[in-house]
């Protein structure tokens, strides 16, 4: 990655946070310039008001400066669809993935489980993720109900143009594609993360994906339709520093500039090496 030119605007960090009856409902964030605020923070609530799960019932919006020169550059990582015919056999391939990344069959397995049941105490989705490590699979996060926040990434808006239209040939061009390749940019430039496991915790979506140095494979099946159960494990080295791991996931800024690259889709058929 490089600094972004010094002498450009500085961005604006928005971030949105939504509860519905004190639960979490959904949230996002941009970085943006100044021309961009008020269409940016519009989108936002928004996404907030018009949400499967209903409308929000309290909204959260948040700006804060971000200096140009605080600003890293980066690339999307390489992107393969795997289509699978269950989420049984999704999480069957996800587990060669991850093994392939380096996480263990057991840390593998005990993250997949957490996120079946809801990885929160008392069964409840994070708003966060978990950190796990990548050998035992012992929860390594602070605070089991929020976990860890992935913040401070964007894609540019050229970047965001060329990643649509190769998305669009693919018929994937929506927000949760977009924003789960942005975000797992970021995960995967982590110091100390070797490999993330993502499903989302919106009912209808039933998608998610492995990200790691291998790039981004996504699973058209990880949890049944219907299911509101879902959420992010980020599996760390182990003896790596979670303070590190932390604040360069909360507190650095990545904007996605290049895209990586866009394989063709396969089939699973039991061993992904085949």
């Amino acid at each position: 990655m490089v600094i972004s030119d010094p002498m450009k605007e500085d961005f604006i960090s928005v971030r949105m946070h939504s509860s519905l009856h004190g639960n979490h409902h959904s949230g996002a964030e941009r970085l943006c310039g100044e021309e961009e605020l008020e269409d940016v923070s519009r989108q936002l609530l928004q996404r907030a008001l018009t949400h499967e799960r209903g409308e929000a019932d309290k909204v959260f919006l948040r700006f804060d400066s971000v200096p140009s020169r605080s600003v890293c550059n980066g690339c999307l990582p390489d992107m393969q669809t795997i289509e699978v015919d269950s989420y049984h056999d999704g999480r069957a391939a996800a587990m060669e993935l991850l093994e392939a990344a380096g996480v263990s069959a057991r840390a593998a397995a005990m993250a997949m489980d957490s996120l079946s049941v809801g990885a929160a105490p008392g069964g409840a989705n994070m708003r966060g993720a978990m950190l796990v490590d990548a050998e035992t699979g012992r929860r390594r996060e602070s605070d089991p109900s929020r976990g860890v926040r992935a913040k401070g990434m964007d894609i540019s808006c050229g970047a965001e143009k060329m990643l649509r239209r190769a998305l669009a040939r693919r018929g994937l061009d929506n927000g949760h594609v977009r924003e789960a390749m942005v975000l797992a940019a970021k995960v995967i430039s982590t110091p100390g993360i070797i490999a993330e496991l993502c499903w989302s915790d919106d009912p209808s979506y039933t998608a998610g994906y492995v990200a790691s140095a291998n790039g981004y494979q996504r699973l058209t099946h990880l949890k049944p339709a219907g299911n509101e159960r879902g959420g992010r494990a980020f599996f760390v080295r182990p003896q790596s520093s979670l303070a590190e791991i932390v604040d360069y996931l909360e507190n650095s800024f990545l904007l996605v500039t290049e895209l990586g690259r866009f394989l063709e889709s396969r089939r699973w058929t039991g061993d992904l090496d085949e």
